[in-house]
């Protein structure tokens, strides 16, 4: 098969404006493991209404023949406050003229916007609200030279009716974990071999590492607890934003936001060494 090159071909063919699922471009963002998403959004919506599950009823034994009960759940809506992160990259022709250039500048735009999304999601002060600035999630304590503590909140997220489902860890915070031995005059880890486990889980649970955590500091979370609407990631490229520079422009925007709607299965602690 013979591929032709034709330039008159019709703009619809070469668009300057490109969306894509958020997670082909960003999926390594924290929010988009630890929510779920409810809800898409369609142009600039400032916010999105989105149904959830509050009480997942109550089902049980029936006779044979007899006439089956509802099981009564309980249905509600929420609002899902939303923001766009963006950015803009300039770039010279030349430099986008070299081979992957193209390819690398998109991927560091991606990258920045995974970074500013982490931030946001979890130490954002206002609409959509961070993770660790609700009101109402546990405070777990500390993690000392055990992990019963990380137990016991896992326990608590279970007992609220969730499962921890994602570890949400300052870098340090798990160099701290990983360090925690088996005994007083053992090498061994406590939380596994670490340099052959290619998935990173703390008592099963997957742990996401990222510096948006503050220092010493862990999330214990059930993502269902964590609603989420969000858009295409859009990649837009122009050459005449800056036409008296010879410079292509190149943006990234995303749309999203969250909502805790059960903060009693989100815990917080930290991590503490010995002197």
């Amino acid at each position: 098969m013979a591929t032709v090159t034709t330039p008159t071909t019709p703009a619809g063919w070469s668009p300057d404006l490109v969306s894509f699922p958020p997670a082909d471009t960003v999926g390594d963002a924290v929010v988009l493991q630890a929510s779920t998403l409810v809800g898409s959004i369609e142009g600039d919506e400032p916010s999105v209404r989105c149904p959830f599950v509050s009480d997942d009823g109550s089902p049980g034994f029936v006779d044979e023949g007899a006439q089956i009960g509802d099981a009564e759940q309980a249905f509600s809506e929420t609002v899902i406050t939303t923001g766009k992160l963006a950015t803009v990259g300039k770039y010279s022709f030349e430099t986008l003229a070299q081979q992957n250039a193209a390819q690398l500048i998109t991927q560091s735009l991606n990258r920045s916007i995974v970074t500013a999304a982490d931030e946001a999601f979890l130490g954002n002060s206002s609409d959509p609200l961070g993770l660790l600035n609700t009101s109402g999630i546990v405070d777990g304590g500390s993690v000392g030279s055990n992990l019963d503590s990380v137990v016991d909140v896992v326990s608590g997220i279970e007992a609220a009716g969730g499962q921890a489902t994602h570890v949400i860890a300052a870098p340090d915070a798990w160099a701290t974990l990983s360090k925690l031995k088996t005994g007083t005059d053992s090498e061994m880890s406590l939380i596994g071999a670490g340099t052959t486990d290619a998935v990173r889980s703390l008592l099963g649970v997957p742990v996401l590492v990222t510096p948006a955590m503050p220092e010493a500091s862990l999330l214990v979370l059930d993502n269902r607890a964590v609603l989420r609407a969000e858009s295409p990631v859009r990649v837009a490229r122009s050459d005449q934003a800056f036409f008296s520079s010879d410079v292509v422009a190149v943006r990234v925007a995303w749309r999203l936001g969250w909502s805790l709607q059960r903060p009693d299965r989100v815990a917080k602690l930290t991590t503490t060494t010995e002197e």
